[in-house]
């Protein structure tokens, strides 16, 4: 089965470009840029030079490689600029959808994330709406994976994943990464705000199980969503910066989600079932 990956150099694709191979799909990566070639060959996987913002480029890929499905992780997070973000989420998945029903394309594996909920008490299933009323800047991210979600929608056979906040090697989470910076520097407070978690080697394995799973959405979230009050301070210790300070309150869309669907239904079970153990082993 011919698979292609658009955003193979991300930090998500790198983990699951040669996990594809090592599983005897024919891989076909898409980057934008031409050093990254040399890289995915060493993965096992067909390099394809396109930016996903570039309409006919992208129909020029995948009426080459005619691939049986795609799988979507295009994302814009280098610089944490929330519009350029959005604006891969909205052009760039209409142009791979387009040129999929283009190509014959039946099947597609979308990235989301699941912190676009709506306010409430517990963990998110998916079936809660998205918050549709948030504010900005909030706003262009929901509208952002909302644009995504709907396009993704019309292939015939599609999954979206909604991904924790990723951790691990390449992440904002790395022990070199922007999050730790911060940390270091004591910019951020530890909150009781609620976030889910996801170590980036469990996102690529889900986006391989995602191949046989059903149409719709799926958390794929770690097992235990926690306060910042609580996986702050541990995630400080593991990158060696002083322990937060603490700051009373939270927003009410921070309250994480639950993987019930994928645990239970779908089967999946994460290497990394909690933050704790992937802090201690990864960063």
């Amino acid at each position: 089965m011919k698979i292609f990956v658009a955003g193979a150099t991300g930090v998500i694709g790198r983990s699951l470009l040669p996990l594809l191979v090592r599983n005897g799909y024919e891989v076909y990566g898409m980057t934008r840029n031409e050093a990254s070639k040399r890289a995915m060959k060493a993965m096992g996987a067909a390099p394809i030079v396109a930016d996903a913002l570039d309409r006919d480029a992208v129909f020029a890929a995948l009426s080459k490689v005619r691939p049986e499905v795609v799988i979507h992780q295009l994302t814009s997070l280098s610089d944490y600029n929330l519009e350029d973000n959005a604006r891969i989420r909205k052009e760039g998945t209409r142009n791979l959808v387009d040129a999929s029903h283009s190509a014959g394309v039946r099947r597609m594996i979308a990235q989301s994330i699941s912190w676009t909920y709506e306010p409430d008490e517990g963990p998110a299933t998916e079936e809660v709406p998205l918050d549709v009323e948030a504010q900005e800047p909030r706003k262009t991210t929901v509208n952002g994976v909302l644009a995504l979600e709907k396009a993704v929608a019309e292939m015939s056979e599609y999954v979206i994943l909604r991904y924790g906040m990723l951790y691990g090697p390449g992440t904002w989470y790395d022990r070199n990464g922007m999050i730790a910076e911060k940390v270091r520097r004591m910019e951020m407070k530890a909150t009781e705000g609620v976030t889910s978690f996801l170590h980036v080697e469990d996102a690529a394995r889900a986006a391989l199980a995602a191949l046989e799973w059903p149409n719709g959405p799926v958390n794929v979230v770690d097992d235990e969503p926690a306060p910042g009050t609580i996986w702050l301070p541990v995630y400080a210790s593991a990158v060696g910066a002083p322990e937060p300070e603490y700051a009373p309150g939270c927003s009410g869309w921070e309250r994480g989600a639950s993987n019930a669907k994928a645990r239970r239904q779908y089967g999946w079970e994460p290497v990394y079932p909690t933050w704790r153990e992937g802090f201690e082993s990864s960063i």
